[in-house]
């Protein structure tokens, strides 16, 4: 286990590495900053100077160099626009979607993996058919139109929820929370539907797949031929085997709403980092998008780190030396 999991993180450092050559390589070609901060009537000293405050008139890979310098102590340099250190700005968003994110998650997981089984297990069943056509139809409805629906029957018609924004935050040194207030749950709980809707659709193709797949295997027989109850076959058996595929699909998709809930969090006004990176590009506050890109970056290489692990434990055929 020790052995995978330093090989990962190799991995890790050297995907980290070469996204960050791409993320820097990549917005040095997307326009020029110093058009946005500069006066129109600014003159050509005025704006290298600008450029020089700003190391922009070094060569590119002067200033990549450097950039990786910094990185290392997460320093990415300083808003164009406030001045302020463009990770503190992140980190600032960041608990709001990691937040949002997780309770979408959770959301689509609870619902999603007992939905699936059902269907799995009765597939010519009018509920299952049921299920399985509701998950085509969460699939085929974009975010932004679940959102302002919810928002129309929820905020606007009845009036139990509000609209958009985050409630009361609760502090935990510096990681601000809003679980922990009914106010909080009643903004989260509109946002964090609308991701769960498409993902709930998926887990629960997904975990069905994996139930029809197992119910045939010799262990499922031979433990009902022990004369093992129906629900310890189902909660034992069954559901740890078919939890392998739902937990790499589980950890890929959560990193997918972690790094990109931006539509969700405009339609919500949800101060979290996807609103903070739609301004920052329109402004080319190049500072802000490279320490986003490459926190997602970072976040994302981890969390298929932990998703291998996990895959590991549940599955010892996938180690060095295991069985087929």
């Amino acid at each position: 286990m020790l052995s995978i999991i330093i090989r990962r993180l190799l991995q890790t450092v050297l995907v980290v590495l070469v996204m960050s050559a791409l993320v820097f390589a990549g917005l040095y070609l997307v326009g020029d900053p110093v058009s946005m901060l500069a006066a129109p009537e600014a003159t050509d000293a005025e704006r290298e100077l600008i450029r020089q405050s700003l190391g922009l008139n070094l060569p590119l890979w002067h200033q990549y160099l450097i950039f990786l310098s910094k990185a290392v102590h997460l320093d990415f340099g300083n808003s164009f626009l406030t001045g302020e250190p463009a990770m503190h700005l992140i980190l600032q968003r960041m608990p709001a979607t990691l937040e949002l994110a997780t309770v979408a998650m959770l959301l689509s997981m609870l619902i999603g993996i007992p939905l699936g089984i059902y269907a799995g297990l009765k597939p010519r069943s009018l509920a299952a058919r049921s299920i399985m056509g509701g998950s085509v139809l969460g699939f085929s409805l974009p975010n932004f139109w679940v959102g302002l629906m919810l928002i129309m029957l929820f905020a606007v018609m009845l009036g139990w929820l509000p609209s958009g924004g985050r409630g009361p935050v609760e502090h935990f040194g510096p990681i601000g929370l809003s679980v922990f207030s009914l106010e909080g749950w009643k903004s989260l709980i509109l946002p964090a539907s609308t991701i769960a809707t498409a993902k709930c659709a998926l887990i629960i193709r997904v975990t069905r797949a994996a139930t029809r797949e197992c119910l045939p295997q010799d262990y499922i027989k031979f433990a009902r031929a022990k004369g093992l109850s129906e629900r310890r076959v189902l909660c034992v058996h069954l559901l740890k085997n078919i939890l392998i595929p739902i937990i790499t699909i589980g950890g890929l998709e959560y990193g997918q709403v972690f790094a990109f809930a931006v539509v969700t969090e405009t339609v919500f006004s949800w101060p979290g980092m996807g609103k903070l990176l739609i301004d920052s590009i329109i402004t080319l506050d190049r500072p802000v998008v490279v320490a986003y890109l490459m926190l997602t970056v970072v976040f994302l290489a981890l969390l298929n780190l932990v998703v291998d692990v996990a895959y590991t434990v549940l599955d010892p055929r996938v180690r060095p030396g295991g069985s087929s």
